[in-house]
């Protein structure tokens, strides 16, 4: 069937926001006290939810830390926000428009908070375009369980069969794959085209623009 909806991921899919949730990571385990890790460590969490990074990146803390990990990172983050402006990406603004005019649905599912997407699709010039929106706030199970995308479908309206998952991450891929959609992986942001291939992505595509292929196949 052919695609009418996709879903987008947010962080390092549509917006640049690698070097403002890099420097919150760091920022927020310095205050902490924590040791640090790798940028390629920080690197690999983007896409989960908060307190999936702080597990990812230190599993055998307790949970009273991981807790003040999540509310001083988003602390943090707000104060960052106000000097760091993510930008979308090269032809994202320019893309998510034609596809809108073609009458392709759009949605993001992304880990970052819903007010954050508001925000930032805002400040990026899309909000225009994105008919719907999943936080990590807004689901129980977060990527890459299905749950963000089979919410989009119950409140869009579409099938399984008639959705497209893009993301640059395999929780992106993988999410979209559990809930029966057809994925896109992305290689400009933070997952690599191996990565995304392996975790069984349909298409991989190196510009925005190319996901006309993926859509129309």
């Amino acid at each position: 069937m052919a695609i009418r909806l996709i879903i987008f991921d947010f962080d390092g899919t549509l917006g640049n926001t690698r070097r403002h949730i890099v420097t919150t990571m760091r920022a927020t385990i310095q205050e902490l006290g924590l040791p640090e890790r790798t940028e390629e460590a920080y690197v690999a969490t983007i896409g989960l939810p908060l307190a999936g990074c702080f597990e990812a990146l230190y599993p055998d803390e307790r949970q009273e830390m991981r807790d003040r990990y999540v509310e001083t990172y988003r602390r943090i983050f707000a104060e960052n926000l106000k000097r760091f402006k993510p930008e979308a990406f090269p032809q994202v603004r320019e893309t998510m428009t034609a596809l809108r005019k073609k009458g392709f649905t759009l949605t993001i599912a992304s880990s970052r908070s819903h007010a954050s997407l508001v925000e930032l699709t805002k400040e990026m010039q899309i909000a225009a375009c994105v008919s719907y929106l999943i936080g990590a706030d807004d689901v129980k199970n977060a990527k890459p369980h299905p749950e963000p995308v089979l919410n989009t479908l119950a409140a869009t309206h579409f099938g399984a069969d008639e959705t497209l998952v893009v993301g640059d991450m395999p929780v992106d891929i993988m999410m979209g794959a559990h809930a029966g959609a057809r994925t896109c992986g992305v290689t400009w942001g933070n997952g690599s085209r191996q990565e995304l291939e392996a975790a069984g992505a349909d298409y991989v595509i190196d510009r925005m623009e190319d996901v006309w292929e993926a859509v129309s196949a």
